[in-house]
């Protein structure tokens, strides 16, 4: 974190997290697209540094319930943490209108769909298209 090597970092529930730039420099580089998971302060983060090249998507739960559910299932966390979690949830979910994107997680495979479907249209937005002004003129040019 002193050294600036981190596209963003947090103390989340008393643990650190967070994302090298090297690590996801390198994929841009290869043409990659790079997925985070990361939560709200993390995005504003990364939209801070590079808003551009940031698409954001906010995942919600179909229901407080749920979560709940899915947060005990994983099994990661102690009942404390689990409490913990959940009383931030109602906080977290309040920043659902900073993104660019909302899905709502009932069925995984669905919820995988929109984002493989945003992930195609955020690619083929006029800025990103790298070329694309040269290509139309040659084929004007030959009309």
């Amino acid at each position: 974190v002193r050294k600036s090597e981190f596209l963003e970092h947090a103390k989340v529930f008393g643990n650190y997290y967070g994302t090298l730039k090297e690590s996801v420099e390198g994929h841009l580089r290869l043409g990659e697209d790079v997925l985070f998971d990361i939560d709200w302060q993390g995005t504003q983060q990364l939209i801070d540094a590079a808003r551009e090249d940031v698409v954001s998507i906010f995942i919600l739960p179909p229901s407080i319930q749920i979560l709940n559910l899915r947060i005990k299932n994983r099994g990661q966390d102690s009942s404390s943490v689990m409490r913990k979690r959940m009383e931030k949830a109602s906080d977290e979910m309040s920043h659902w209108p900073e993104y660019d994107y909302i899905i709502v997680n009932d069925i995984l495979e669905d919820a995988i769909n929109c984002i493989h479907s945003i992930l195609i249209a955020e690619r083929l937005r006029r800025f990103r298209l790298s070329g694309v002004a040269d290509f139309v003129n040659s084929m004007r040019e030959n009309v």
